[in-house]
Formats: structure tokens, C-alpha cells, sequence
């Protein structure tokens, strides 16, 4: 049997993320697909040497709430509020793709997830074609938690996007049997009933007893816009996570994206069920959903993590632009000294793994964790002089600093080049799909 490939980055500043929280210059050696060291130099013969001296060695950043399948339609879908941005945009677009579409989408988008410094997400696609989201993130070499997105009903749902309860669990439970665990466990399956208002009681309580039985994460969209929670209230009687609650959608196996207008009573439900939040500041920002309480959730011992949402209610899936926002965004109602810059990054990476159920094998640089790494070179203008390391990683580091990153041990972006993809025959076949999808519905 051969022998795993050694790669040392040799000298940079480790923001480590362990228990300590420490910070320091050092070497990081990586073996197959795990950190083997961290801090100390090595005897051992190695395959690679990276010099790392004056850059920041990090965890790769965890996005908990992503949908791929919408970045063709970035652009396309700007000045909305969010049932008008679903009903007259998204839904249309994404009820018009091909499996050849959604890859290319896929691809866009994975693409620029890696090149940012992102190395695992949990991603939720449209109603058909998901395969194709998978084998996309599967030639990238993506970390990805990914369900098919849940529809069994709602008003002015194109062809494309309609689906029976059956049908809808069917495809799900095949699409687990097919991709969950693959790919040396980088690959896995979630359920992913859409939101409250595009799926009836009986799917809904169907996807907590079949995840449930395999083991496999919940997610949906929760509390995200005011008119949406009128809506369920008037249907369903309850506020939209108390309700979700009731029906057994709660507990640490569960992600709610956004939680802009949860109540403090639902707060509560968050906290004691040990349910999973994703903030997406700039997707509540663009969309005029409101502003989470962000600082509020965190008191509580609420896990949050930090996201991107989708390519067209942000319009981009960087997540040095979310940590920036989160950061500032909150101040001017919770004082200067909420959300500091090293809560922000533990939200960027640990409290991302912890949402996708993977803290002990992500989210720190730690000896046995798995080796998801990020150089970031912050020799910049926008980011000199080199102040303290998470003040310059959350307010000054951009999307372009990243230099090097890996997933499970394997190389994915070198000097700020995503390998495996030419950049300009994919822009070239993403912009083709997005005209042939979008120019017919506007």
C-alpha cells in the first residue's frame, strides 16, 4: 500500500481554532487526509513544502445554507422582497433547468466557493436533477451536505417544479441511498423540505421519520421574511418554528437558514433543542428581510453559523463578505462590543462544523481533524499593517487574498487558481444556460 502524500506548510501564522484558540507561527504537516501536525516542526520526509511565512494558515471556512443550483441566476433576480423574489424569479428559473444546466450552475458555483476559501457547505438544490449538483461538487472536490429541495405544494409552481408527497420522499431516499457517505465521507445526503409554505404537514413530518432512521440531517428555511410568517401563521396556527418544533423538526440534527422574526418563545425552542441557525446577513439585507438577533441567539448558547444563501439574493457566495456584515451589522443595536471578530470566525468555522454534525473532524486545525486548510495571503494594501489575526481576517481580508486551499488533504486552489477548471470556458457555458433558462421568463 502506498504511502499518503505529506504536505508541510512551513512558517505561517496558525489560527488554529482548538480549544485554546491559538494563535502562532509554526508548521502544519498534512498526511492523506488528515492533519498529522500542528505548530511543531517535523523529522518525517514530506512529499511538498509550501513556505507559508507571512501568510495566515486557517480552517476552511463552513457555509451551513447555500443553494448552487441558483447561481446561474445571479443578477437576474435583484430588488425583490422574498415571495415576490420566489414566485416572479427563482421558481421559474429553477423550474426551468436540465441536468446540463444545474451541473454548469453547480460547477459556477463550487468553483467560487473554493476559490474564496470555503471548503464545506450544506447546499440545497432544486426539486429535480440534484444528481447533478453532486457530480459537480464531486469533480471540484467540495465538501458538501446536500438534499434535494422538498416541494409537494404552493400557488404558481412551474412544471418543473411540481412534485407528490411520494414522489418527493422517493427521490430523496434514493438520491441518500445513492450519494450519502461517498467519496470517503465527503459526500452526504440531507432531507430538505423547502419552507413551511411550499410543503404540506404530511411531507414535512415525513422527512423527520425518514432522516431520522438513516441518520441524516434536516434542513429548511425558517422565519426569513414578515409577510412569510403572516402566512404561516394564518395557515398552520403557530409561528413558523414553534410549528416546525411540533411536528419533531428541532434538535442538534437540524438547520434553520435565517431565523430573522422568531419570537422569543421560539428563541427558547432554538436554544433547549440544541437547533442549528444560519445567518445569512447579506441574502436578509438584499432581500429587506430584516436584521436576526444575532447577539441575542449567541447569549443564548444558540449555534450560528454564517452563510452565503444563494448567488442571486446576495450576489455573491464569499464568505469574507458575511463575516464583514455580521460583524457590523449588529452593532448599531447591540453596542460596539457585540459580535467581535474572533465570535465572528468561531461562527465562520466551528459553529459550522458543529451545524453539519461534523465538529470533530472540521472546523480547527488539530491533530486527527481532517485536513480542510486555507492560506490566506494578507500582504495587501487593504489589509497592512498586520494587526491582530481575526481583526484582519473579519474586517480587512477579501475573497481575492486567498492564496492555497485544501480539502481532505488534496489541493483544490493553488496560488488563487481553482485546478481542474478553465474559468473561461465555464463562465462561457454559464452564461449560454443562464440566457436560454432566463431570457424566455423576463
Amino acid at each position: 500500500m502506498a504511502r499518503a502524500i505529506r504536505t508541510l506548510l512551513k512558517g505561517g501564522t496558525l489560527v488554529t481554532m482548538n480549544g485554546d484558540r491559538h494563535v502562532g507561527v509554526g508548521d502544519l504537516l498534512m498526511e492523506g487526509d488528515r492533519i498529522v501536525s500542528v505548530g511543531a516542526p517535523t523529522r518525517k520526509k514530506v512529499d511538498h513544502t509550501i513556505d507559508c511565512s507571512g501568510r495566515l494558515v486557517i480552517p476552511g471556512l463552513i457555509q451551513p445554507h447555500t443553494h448552487l443550483c441558483q447561481t446561474l441566476f445571479r443578477g437576474f433576480a435583484d430588488d425583490l422582497v422574498l415571495l415576490d423574489w420566489l414566485g416572479q424569479r427563482i421558481w421559474p428559473f429553477e423550474g426551468g433547468h436540465s441536468h446540463a444546466s444545474l451541473y454548469t450552475s453547480a460547477l459556477l458555483g463550487a468553483a467560487e466557493l473554493l476559490r474564496s476559501g470555503t471548503t464545506a457547505i450544506l447546499d440545497m438544490a432544486t426539486v429535480r436533477h440534484t444528481d447533478a449538483v453532486f457530480e459537480a461538487v464531486k469533480k471540484l472536490g467540495l465538501r458538501a451536505t446536500i438534499g434535494k429541495a422538498m416541494m409537494d405544494q404552493g400557488h404558481g409552481l412551474p412544471a418543473g417544479l411540481r412534485e407528490t408527497t411520494d414522489a418527493s420522499i422517493e427521490e430523496s431516499l434514493r438520491l441518500a441511498d445513492k450519494w450519502h457517505g461517498t467519496e470517503n465521507g465527503r459526500l452526504r445526503y440531507a432531507f430538505m423540505p423547502r419552507f413551511v409554505l411550499s410543503c404540506t404537514e404530511q411531507l414535512l413530518v415525513r422527512s423527520v421519520e425518514e432522516a431520522r432512521k438513516r441518520g441524516l440531517i434536516l434542513h429548511t428555511h425558517a422565519s426569513e421574511n414578515s409577510e412569510e410568517i403572516m402566512q404561516v401563521r394564518d395557515r398552520c396556527g403557530a409561528d413558523n418554528v414553534a410549528y416546525l418544533h411540533g411536528l419533531g423538526m428541532s434538535g442538534e440534527d437540524t438547520v434553520f437558514a435565517h431565523c430573522v422574526w422568531v419570537t422569543a418563545a421560539e428563541q427558547r425552542i432554538l436554544a433547549d433543542t440544541k437547533t442549528s441557525v444560519a445567518h445569512c446577513p447579506s441574502s436578509n439585507l438584499k432581500l429587506a428581510s430584516g436584521f436576526a438577533r444575532v447577539p441575542d441567539l449567541l447569549e443564548m448558547g444558540i449555534n450560528v453559523g454564517l452563510a452565503a444563501d444563494g448567488a442571486p439574493c446576495n450576489n455573491n457566495l464569499d464568505a469574507f463578505t458575511e463575516m464583514r456584515l455580521a460583524a457590523l451589522i449588529h452593532k448599531p443595536r447591540f453596542g460596539p462590543t457585540a459580535m467581535p471578530a474572533k465570535t465572528v470566525f468561531e461562527m465562520a468555522t466551528l459553529n459550522g462544523a458543529r451545524a453539519l454534525g461534523l465538529s470533530d473532524e472540521i472546523g480547527a486545525l488539530e491533530e486527527g481533524k481532517r485536513a480542510d486548510v486555507v492560506v490566506v495571503d494578507h500582504r495587501q494594501l487593504h489589509a497592512a499593517p498586520h494587526a491582530e489575526p481575526y481583526s484582519v481576517l473579519v474586517y480587512s481580508a477579501r475573497a481575492s487574498d486567498v492564496e492555497h486551499v485544501w480539502v481532505d488533504g488534496v489541493q483544490r486552489v493553488r496560488k488563487g487558481k481553482v485546478l481542474g477548471v478553465n474559468v473561461k470556458r465555464l463562465v462561457n457555458q454559464a452564461n449560454a444556460h443562464a440566457q436560454a433558462i432566463v431570457a424566455p421568463l423576463l
